[in-house]
């Protein structure tokens, strides 16, 4: 009865994600090489299909935006948005970004700028600090929103438009049909839901670990296994809070306040800080990203080798593809009654636009105080990579307010994340319901919470952060294949043209 009721994706999902788990606690060392072994097989073997899937999705999102197929709502014609602008973007900032951004934001220009992505660019210098913003501005734009908006794009019109359930299979029905075929189906869900627990779990590993570094700066809190073993059962307990008021309380409202407190943050930095420098950075990285940008897409070292193109780019693209079942779902969540062309707009550009920002102020900041106030924030960055927003406060006024305001948001954006996704691993799990069972929602975010803790105390993070990417390459031909089957359905669409007015004759 019990096995009935949470169905078959359920019980292989969680079981599998019990073992690997298991493994990684038993045997990290062992379990992080197997795991980086395959995940550097599939980053070299098929890089160049992860970087030519990318640029193909950023195509077919402003293909469906500019044509006829725009117009079409994720609904009935006569349905609206349920939430507004704001409240919209800010629960796509939570969702997509979490806690990324917060962490890389000084962390990825300042690791460029002492290894720089190009061997004729010297370190720590002028030239190199262009070019850490460049990529930098690359990774965070519009490539990898254009992944989580193919999901969102499809899961959104197929189930409120087509009234279909909420579940990656359902994508795929103008290609497989809409029959059962459990076979093709139940895979498909299970590996969405696979990815998607262990990317949260990573996740909220990583931010705890960000979490106990501002603590250490800031309080003098040991940096140790102990702590963070605290900081996983406190973020456990506020985050199975929120997800028992449901998605019009809890998330909404930590969404807002997420983007509340990014907002205050970079606007403070950006006036005690470099102000000129900061606009001039972001107006030479937007326009450096632009003019670069199919050269940097499509950029592999085949001639002289090397590993920096997977170690990021590839990288990057593989994590958001693992990610997008998650991503994908909640954005399609919280956008019915939008139409496509708004849809695109506003996940393809409002948020990348927010993240530029923010890295051009913030990884701004640091590299002006290392060209030109001597200071060294680069080799800090290089030897722990988690103290780098907190280093750069150290330069800045109020660094104690600062420091505080980061965890907070920090902390509120590891809850948001956990919130949604035990929300959307919930729907992926009861057959794609729009209001999962509480019950189950809580059993998702107790089995995320018990692998980040299992993982930071095993040490085995890595591993298992790289093990979820795996899940990447097949989950990118499933990508394209739903790129296809949105396209089909979308023809089959009846567009009827309002008859021209004639004039009044005078």
């Amino acid at each position: 009865m019990l096995f009935k009721q949470f169905g078959i994706v359920f019980w292989v999902s969680s079981i599998t994600v019990f073992l690997l788990v298991l493994i990684g606690a038993i045997a990290p060392n062992a379990f992080a090489n197997v795991a980086g072994a395959i995940f550097d097989f599939t980053t070299y073997a098929f890089g160049w299909f992860y970087l030519l899937a990318v640029l193909f999705f950023v195509l077919f999102c402003i293909a469906l935006a500019f044509t006829k197929y725009g117009k079409v709502r994720l609904g009935s014609d006569d349905s609206r948005p349920e939430y507004s602008f704001f409240t919209w973007i800010g629960m796509l900032f939570s969702a997509g970004f979490g806690v990324g951004l917060v962490f890389w934001g000084v962390a990825e220009p300042m690791s460029h700028f002492f290894t720089p992505p190009r061997v004729t660019v010297d370190p720590l210098t002028d030239v190199a600090a262009r070019t850490a913003m460049q990529y930098s501005f690359f990774h965070w734009g519009v490539s990898q929103w254009s992944v989580f908006t193919i999901v969102g794009l499809a899961i959104g019109y197929f189930q409120f438009r087509k009234k279909e359930d909420g579940l990656i299979s359902t994508t795929l029905n103008p290609i497989i049909g809409s029959s059962n075929r459990q076979y093709i189906r139940k895979p498909i869900d299970i590996l969405a839901v696979i990815a998607t627990v262990m990317g949260v779990a990573t996740s909220l590993g990583l931010g705890i670990l960000q979490i106990n570094g501002g603590l250490n700066i800031v309080f003098g809190i040991p940096n140790n296994g102990i702590v963070q073993l605290i900081i996983v059962f406190v973020l456990l307990l506020l985050y199975l809070s929120s997800t028992t008021t449901g998605l019009n309380r809890g998330i909404k409202y930590l969404s807002n306040l997420n983007l509340t407190l990014a907002i205050v943050l970079t606007l403070f930095v950006f006036i005690f800080g470099p102000t000129v420098f900061i606009l001039n950075t972001f107006t030479l990285g937007l326009g450096d990203y632009i003019s670069n940008f199919l050269n940097t897409s499509l950029r592999l070292t085949p001639y002289q080798g090397g590993t920096w193109v997977r170690d990021w780019t590839i990288f990057y693209w593989a994590w958001a593809i693992a990610w997008s079942p998650f991503v994908g779902a909640f954005i399609a969540r919280v956008s019915r009654g939008r139409t496509i062309r708004e849809f695109v707009l506003g996940v393809l550009v409002v948020p990348p636009l927010i993240a530029l920002f923010w890295v051009a102020v913030f990884g701004g900041t640091a590299l002006h105080f290392d060209l030109f106030k001597g200071t060294d924030i680069a080799t800090a960055v290089n030897n722990d990579i988690t103290s780098a927003l907190f280093t750069t406060y150290a330069q800045l006024p109020f660094t104690f307010v600062l420091s505080l305001v980061s965890i907070l948001l920090i902390l509120t954006f590891l809850i948001t994340s956990a919130d949604s996704a035990t929300f959307i691993l919930g729907t992926m799990t009861s057959n794609g319901s729009l209001h999962p069972p509480l019950f189950l929602r809580i059993i998702w975010g107790t089995l995320m919470a018990s692998i980040a803790a299992v993982l930071l105390f095993s040490s085995g993070l890595e591993g298992l952060q790289t093990a979820s990417l795996v899940s990447a390459l097949p989950f990118t031909v499933i990508l394209i294949a739903i790129c296809y089957s949105l396209f089909r359905a979308l023809k089959k669409e009846v567009f009827v043209k309002k008859p021209k007015e004639k004039p009044l004759k005078k």
